[in-house]
């Protein structure tokens, strides 16, 4: 259990640092944060398909050309709401993301969702709520932006179950990552902003950070029960929410953190319910 919790908090270090990095380097904007994050993560992906004799290509091609379009969606959408939005805020509520992938679910996989799942959704958007009424650094556009990138990370989550064992897990991220350099890198030369010195490093940074913190999570879950580790997860929302306040002084008004812990506990409480189950 202690090898469990030591991954899933390396995990949050990891997402809390790229989160950082995203909000300070958002002026490059959301294609070219896209491409460069795809860029670094590639190395590591490429470089295990080809250490381990992995087929590339895969054999469900088009669902997983759709699983990197909408992850792309999901990604650029998230590093364009920073512009908006407080880091913490942007976070919390992109991890809805869950909630959205579960009502997805009843409609194309059939799946059912319990009464008290929707007791769940509805405390976690009453968070929602709570976080956009009282925080005033809250823009509107941000929220549809952060909105946007949990609905499309949902909508991954049901074509990753769509998928399912067919494809190697690698195989699918590495698809992830090619469209996202190919897609991120052509939007890009049309508002292209020049990195200067250690920016280069760091832009690079950003896929070496998201690789690691998928990498560390998905040990932690390996090694203990999801629903025994799972909750720790969210340490990310209150790591990037501390780290705002003193590295880009942000402000976060008492009820809005009331509406973000609701929004966590909605989530956690749901997860909990289904692995349960």
């Amino acid at each position: 259990m202690k090898k469990a919790i030591y991954f899933m908090l390396l995990s949050a270090v990891f997402f809390t640092t790229l989160n950082l990095f995203v909000k300070y380097l958002a002026k490059f904007g959301g294609a070219q944060l896209v491409f460069f994050r795809a860029l670094g993560s590639l190395f590591f992906t490429m470089s295990y398909l080809l250490w381990n004799k992995i087929p590339m290509l895969g054999n469900q091609k088009k669902l997983l050309i759709w699983r990197g379009l909408v992850g792309l969606t999901s990604m650029g959408l998230f590093f364009m709401s920073v512009n908006y939005l407080p880091i913490g805020s942007a976070v919390s509520l992109r991890y809805l993301s869950p909630i959205f992938a579960t009502i997805l679910a009843v409609f194309f996989l059939r799946e059912r969702v319990k009464p008290i799942q929707w007791l769940f959704f509805l405390m976690a958007f009453g968070g929602v709520l709570m976080i956009k009424g009282f925080d005033p650094n809250i823009d509107s556009f941000g929220l549809l932006l952060i909105l946007g990138s949990a609905l499309f990370s949902g909508v991954v989550y049901v074509l990753i179950n769509k998928i399912g064992r067919d494809d190697h897990p690698v195989v699918i991220v590495n698809y992830f990552m090619w469209i996202s350099v190919i897609i991120g890198g052509v939007l890009s030369i049309f508002n292209w902003t020049t990195p200067v010195g250690v920016e280069y490093l760091l832009l690079l940074s950003l896929g070496v950070f998201g690789y690691f913190g998928q990498l560390f999570m998905t040990k932690a879950f390996q090694l203990q029960a999801t629903n025994k580790v799972v909750s720790l997860k969210y340490i990310e929302v209150l790591f990037t929410m501390i780290f705002g306040v003193f590295w880009f002084g942000d402000i976060y008004p008492m009820l809005s953190i009331l509406g973000t812990l609701l929004v966590i506990t909605g989530l956690v409480l749901n997860i909990w319910y289904r692995n349960k189950k």
